[in-house]
Parts: C-alpha cells; structure tokens; sequence
C-alpha cells in the first residue's frame, strides 16, 4: 500500500508555520480549512443521494446497512450506526458499523489491525454479508486493506457496496458498485485525517443514514417522528413535536401519546385523523409507515369516525 501520492498524506505549504502560530491563530487555521469538507461534499451530493436511495433499497427488502471502516473511518462509521435505532426506531441489527479491532478499537487505537485484508473478509462473513445488504466501506486514503477486503468479501457475497474515500483514484473505486470521492486534500496537520477527511465522511453518513430515513417514512415534515422516547429529553422533544405537527394543546397532545404509548407519529395520526392507537396504526400500515399517506387516506376506518378529540 503505497501512499505517497495520496493527496490527504502530503504537506500544504500554507500551514507550514502552524507551530509558530498562536493558539486564535491556529485554530482560525484549521476552521478556514475544514470549509473544503463542506465544499467536497456538496460536489458528490448526487452520488449520497444515490447512495441513500441503495440503502433504503436495502432496508426495505429486510436487507442491512453496514458501514465498514478503520481507525477514525470505522469510529464514524459505528458512531452513526448508533445513533440509528434510538433516532429512527430501526432494530440494531438493521444498521451495523464494522471496525477494524473490534469494540476495543473504539476507545483505545489498534492501527495494525487495519492493514490485515482477510479480517475485513471475516468480518463480512461473520455478519453473513448477502444479497440483500448494502454495504458501505469508509476509507480516507482508499487503500486501507481492511476495508479493501471486507469490500471484496461483501461484494463476492452479492451484496451492493458503496465506497467513500478522500483520495481518488483509489483501490476502492476499483471495487465497489459506486465510489464516492470526497477530495479533502492535505490536511492542517499533515496526515491526520481525523481533520478535514474525518469531517466530510462524517457529513456523508450524515446524509445517508438520514435521506434513507426520510425515504422509508421515519420522518413527517422535517420531525424525527419514529424517535424513541427513553429518557426527559426525548419525551419532551415528543411531545414537542406532536404539538407543533397537529396545533393541539398540551392536555390532548399527552392524551394522545399517553394512548399510542409514545408513538409520536401514531399520536400525530390520532389527532389529525381523529381516532384511536389501533386505527392509526392500521392507517400507518396502510401508507407504508409514512405520516403525511396515512393523515391524507381516502375512506377512514369506521372506529375513525369520531371527532378529532375521540382517542378512545
């Protein structure tokens, strides 16, 4: 693995002085640098919106979104594969991140693991990588064996693969069904590509994970109405939410998630439709789980006949 021409591993002369500089002076340094991960993102913005459209693809169809990475890449990865199940009420194992070195590699660095091609294959194979899965192997320098051997494995496996890299043209590219090269060019502190490269794979997860959300109706308007409401903070943000969506007061609006057992979207439904937990249920149902299709069914079920206060 040769990484001498990688852009994201060579020196820009304008930062050649960062440690003479004071700390406003450097830190000012490093913000006008990260714009480029803005910019780098907002060029490949088609292909993560095509890249969501596999993974809703994928979702829909019982399959998995698993993110594959090492080091900062696999952190990102499993960070928002995280973040999945509480935000958008999809299963844990419905969205995975994969990190070279397992979950110790989380807190604690385990670089050499990185560089063994076959661990990436036994993590795929481990996980049974198949047909109905997407795949998405994150790498900066696009080269990393890890991920260039849980790609190979995933894809030899049927599954669709997505790659992103911050170094293009990449060993990856020759691998996956679509390549997504985020050039971020040379970093502030050259090679360290927790910086800008880090920076923009973490807005393309971003992007992702979210437009396929949107996409398999867990979100109503801009509100992340599949949230789980586990703890203060969630359920004031529920309750938040079903206010602003149906303009109902307090009192009807803990009615209706008290009965929908702190559904919002089922609450949202209830009181825009005006009928109880079972039958907006069915109306979700119905519109695929998208709340706008089920508060705009034609013909609604006879115990929704009541009035909008009706959430018996």
């Amino acid at each position: 693995m040769d990484l001498s021409s990688a852009s994201t591993e060579q020196t820009d002369p304008r930062w050649a002085e960062l440690d003479l500089m004071t700390p406003l002076e450097a830190a000012a340094a490093m913000n006008a640098a990260e714009r480029r991960s803005v910019d780098a993102v907002a060029s490949k913005l088609h292909l993560l919106a095509q890249a969501a459209s596999m993974a809703a693809g994928a979702l829909g169809n019982g399959g998995r979104l698993i993110y594959v990475g090492a080091g900062t890449s696999g952190r990102l990865g499993v960070m928002d594969a995280a973040e999945c199940p509480p935000t958008f009420d999809v299963e844990p194992w419905q969205v995975r991140g994969v990190i070279a070195g397992g979950a110790g590699a989380l807190t604690a660095s385990a670089e050499s693991v990185e560089d063994d091609a076959d661990a990436g294959a036994r993590e795929m194979a481990a996980l049974s990588v198949g047909p109905a899965d997407l795949v998405v192997a994150i790498s900066a320098s696009g080269r990393t064996p890890f991920v260039l051997g849980a790609a190979s494995a995933a894809k030899a496996a049927g599954a669709a693969t997505v790659g992103i890299a911050n170094n293009v043209p990449c060993d990856l590219e020759a691998i996956v069904d679509l390549c997504i090269g985020l050039e971020t060019g040379p970093e502030v502190l050259a090679g360290s590509t927790r910086l800008k490269a880090g920076t923009a794979q973490k807005m393309a997860l971003n992007i992702i994970s979210t437009v396929t959300m949107v996409q398999m109706g867990k979100v109503y308007r801009n509100l992340m109405v599949d949230v789980r409401p586990t703890n203060e903070k969630l359920r004031q943000r529920a309750h938040r939410m079903v206010r602003e969506a149906t303009g109902r007061d307090d009192d009807a609006v803990r009615a209706a998630l008290d009965a929908s057992g702190w559904r919002p979207k089922v609450a949202i439904v209830m009181l825009e439709v005006g009928c109880s937990a079972a039958a907006a249920l069915d109306l979700l149902a119905q519109a695929g789980g998208f709340v706008r299709r089920a508060i705009a069914s034609p013909g609604q079920p006879a115990q929704c006949a009541g009035s909008k206060g009706d959430q018996s």
